[in-house]
């Protein structure tokens, strides 16, 4: 079967801790093996709001190793070695294509599939509205408000992690006006 003209994904060889249900670091694989395997690693959940509370929301390019093509509201993943903190404000920044921001620690969960399994942490930062996503990583992006990306959601493609995230967001912090 010839891959010729098909996307090659992108970071397979970047290294991850792999991470027991406790979320202890038992070794390290590089990123394509630990999907491949369905090695546990970590994950980071950064959500960015504008200054008008929109969110930041974007298609993954065909070139993502893990669902490739599809739709989030996060962005993130956790290099070997690397804490969550450094993570969510490293990814923000790459992914968005701005600095300085500081994203702050909301909860943590274990994400597991029959496919993949990931200990993730959701954060949340502001970030002006003027942004300039890797290209390598976002296919499209804009701001949306939480009713806007709600009535996406059925809608719209969605990585499934980052749905579970989101779902448990709005869990966590109800809606304003719901409590």
């Amino acid at each position: 079967m010839s891959t010729q003209g098909a996307p090659q994904p992108l970071n397979t060889d970047e290294m991850l801790d792999i991470v027991d249900a406790q979320d202890r670091v038992v070794g390290q694989a590089p990123r394509g093996e630990a999907t491949a395997r369905r090695l546990r690693h970590r994950c980071v959940f950064v959500l960015a709001r504008d200054e008008r509370e929109r969110i930041f929301v974007h298609r993954r390019t065909a070139r993502k190793l893990v669902f490739p093509s599809m739709y989030d509201m996060f962005v993130g993943v956790v290099g070997a070695g690397e804490s969550y903190d450094d993570a969510a404000k490293r990814e923000a920044e790459e992914e968005l294509g701005v600095t300085g921001l500081a994203p702050a620690p909301l909860f943590r969960f274990l994400y597991e599939s029959s496919e993949h399994t990931w200990w993730s942490a959701v954060y949340e930062t502001r970030t002006p509205v003027t942004v300039e996503p890797q290209v390598e990583e976002v296919a499209w992006h804009d701001f949306l408000s939480e009713a806007e990306l709600t009535a996406r959601l059925p809608e719209w493609s969605w990585v499934p992690d980052g749905l579970a995230a989101w779902q448990r967001l709005t869990l966590w912090r109800p809606a304003p006006g719901r409590g």
